[in-house]
Formats: structure tokens, sequence, C-alpha cells
């Protein structure tokens, strides 16, 4: 079961019983009448709310807005914390300093991906992995056994705020605390408001951004959100949907947890073996991985004449040979563009093929490397301030 968000997404709805599902504390200040809820982690958050979601993406691009958005922060502390991260994690936890974040992935026994998601070290023995969509509190839980570690929930709720313009926002939010010294994956405590909340300079866009960290009950959300939005009006920052942060980070490379990739991909063949520490010693999925095949299987696709959708099929001469994950337009690129998974390693890269759409038309399209542009990573680490 994926969490695609794409156009057709927002006309293909059910009724469901809202008691299973976490609402989001900031929901007075952004609901309308025509929101569309997506479910991820177990919480509620607006996949579209009425907006025209051009104008946000490029409001992101060129400004800045704030995404409420249901990643859940999962807390892992304790004495064997480290060591506890080290065995569930395929990086390695033990040589992380406070303050720092890492992209890190948990596999299955099998190698397979089960989990992706950022872990911060707030204290000594002290960390936060903050979940894409699926049981994870529940998994870690089930590893702990022998492990002197604490798996519980902070109840803490995230906003992202995303665009250029998010430095100058955060350094007025904390009141100068926050500036360009903070560097891309830091992290820390600070004032924002009154109110002391962990900050990350981390997001889900690949623009330059910020995520702020909720303290459960300790935080009064509503005036968070207050706050938040008197420091963004300067700077023309607007909440937005997520529908502009999918586009955004499907052109950006970032890939999502059981739409791209699944327990049946292995890090190496979703483009993420770099995030493999194979030296660090014993960690659920190792011995699978040791021998795996290092060839990439996702890869991306542009279509100059549609936009490629999930389930459409990737056709070379008259062989189907892989599928699209997800697809959105490209405001950017002026293409449509998409996750192309393939059934088997090949040399796809730079090679035309023909897209066939679920309607059974078909396009002609290129396979090409991740991500869509800015391949070196300049803009979300600050280097390429180019307003497009």
């Amino acid at each position: 079961m994926g969490n695609l968000q794409e156009e057709k997404d927002l006309f293909n709805n059910v009724a469901i019983s809202a008691r299973r599902f976490e609402e989001s504390p900031f929901i007075d200040r952004h609901d309308t009448s025509k929101m569309v809820r997506g479910v991820y982690a177990g919480r509620f958050f607006a996949i579209y709310a009425g907006e025209d979601y051009l104008e946000k993406y490029w409001l992101l691009r060129r400004k800045a807005v704030i995404f409420d958005v249901a990643e859940k922060p999962v807390e892992i502390s304790g004495p064997d914390a480290v060591p506890f991260l080290d065995k569930v994690l395929t990086r390695r936890i033990s040589t992380m300093n406070e303050g720092r974040g890492y992209y890190a992935l948990a596999c299955t026994p099998q190698g397979g991906i089960f989990m992706d998601g950022v872990v911060f070290k707030l204290a000594e023995n002290r960390f936060w992995y903050v979940q894409a969509d699926g049981p994870f509190e529940d998994w870690l839980s089930a590893l702990s056994t022998g492990f002197d570690v604490t798996i519980s929930d902070p109840h803490s709720r995230v906003l992202q705020i995303q665009g250029p313009a998010s430095i100058a926002i955060m350094n007025a939010a904390s009141g100068g605390a926050i500036d360009e010294s903070m560097r891309y994956f830091r992290s820390g405590f600070f004032d924002i408001g009154g109110q002391t909340l962990y900050v990350s300079r981390t997001g889900f866009t690949n623009e330059l951004g910020f995520e702020i960290y909720c303290d459960g009950a300790n935080t009064d959300h509503l005036a968070l959100w207050d706050h938040l939005m008197a420091a963004g009006e300067p700077h023309g920052m607007e909440f937005s949907s997520t529908r502009a942060m999918t586009i955004r980070r499907i052109e950006g490379g970032i890939l999502g947890n059981m739409t791209d990739m699944d327990p049946s991909m292995t890090p190496y063949e979703a483009g993420l073996g770099a995030f493999v520490d194979l030296e660090k010693g014993d960690f659920v999925g190792r011995d699978a991985l040791l021998d795996a095949d290092r060839r990439t299987l996702l890869l991306g696709l542009t279509c100059d004449g549609a936009t490629p959708s999930s389930g459409s099929e990737i056709i070379d001469g008259d062989i189907v040979v892989g599928q699209i994950t997800a697809g959105i337009p490209s405001p950017t690129l002026g293409l449509g563009v998409g996750y192309a998974r393939f059934a088997k390693p090949g040399d796809w890269v730079g090679r035309e093929m023909k897209l066939r759409l679920p309607d059974g038309s078909t396009h002609a399209s290129q396979i090409v490397d991740l991500p869509f542009f800015d391949k070196e990573h300049q803009i979300v680490r600050g280097l390429d301030r180019t307003i497009p």
C-alpha cells in the first residue's frame, strides 16, 4: 500500500472512521471545507486544501511555505540506546555527536528496507528517530529484547518551513538564535516565541528549510503557529498542503517509504547504498546485504508528452521492463517526471523507452539519474541561492 499523493488521489477518497488516527493540533488554523486528508504514520495531514498547487510550488521555490506534516518522532533512550540503534539501523550511531541528524535506514533480516527517516541525538543516550510511514515503534519494541532501552512516543507534531526565505524567518522566530551558521542536518533546542522546541535544518523538499518539533502537551500549538506565521508574513510565507511538497520531493529525488521503496527492495536497489555501513559490525539485515547485488533498480524517467503515474509501465521495445512508482508534472523542468522501478538491473540511464499509462496511451520517455536537477544538492545546503 503506497502513500502516493498524486493528482488522481485527490479524487479517490473514501469515508473512514477517524478514531484511530491523530488529528493535527494546528487544524484550527488551516482547515477548509475543500481539504482532502491523507493518513501517514497514523496521523491526518492535508494533501490538498483547495489551493492553487502551482502557486504554492513557486512560493516554495521563491519565498517560503509552512507545511503541517505527519512524520512521527519516536524516542529511544536509556543506557543501551547507542548499541541498540547500531543494531537496528544501517548507519554507525556510536560516533554521532549531539545536535547532529543522520538520514538512516532500518532493514529486515532479508536486507529489505523496512523504514527510512532521520535520527537525531538530543542528549547522551537520548535519540529521536523521525520515521516515515509504517509501524516502526512496534518494530523497535520487538527488537529491544536484551537492551536497556525505553521506546516511547513523545507526541511531537512537526512543522516544516521550507524555501529560500526560511533562514530569515527562523532567525526572526528564534530572536536571532538561528542564523546562517546552522548547517544542514544540524539541530538543537531553541526558544521559539517563548517555547523551548527542537529545531533541525532539514526537510522533505530539497529546498533550504527547517523542521520544528513540538513538545507534546507542553506545547501551546496555536500560539506557536501564530508566532511562526507572524515571523513569516514579511517574507511572504503561506500555508500549503503537501501537494507542492510532493512535487518538489520527487523533483529532488527524495523517496517515499512504501511508495517508491519497500521491504522487497534493498538499499542498493533503491540507490541508497551510501547509507549502509557494512564495516560497523552486526546489524539487522547485514548478513543479507553482504552478498546483495549493488546495482540500482530505481531511477528517474522524464516524459515530454505526459505525466507518469503510479502503475504506468516502462517498455523497452515490446518488453515491459519496469513500472512507475510515483510521478508528477515538474513545473521547473516543464516535463512529466517519475520514479522508474526496473525489474532487473541494466544500463538503463540515457535510454529511450516507451511509457504506457494506465489509460493505455504510450509516450516517448527517457531514463535519467536522480535527482532530476540540482544533482550536487546545492540548493538544500544553501550554496545555490538562485531564485527561479
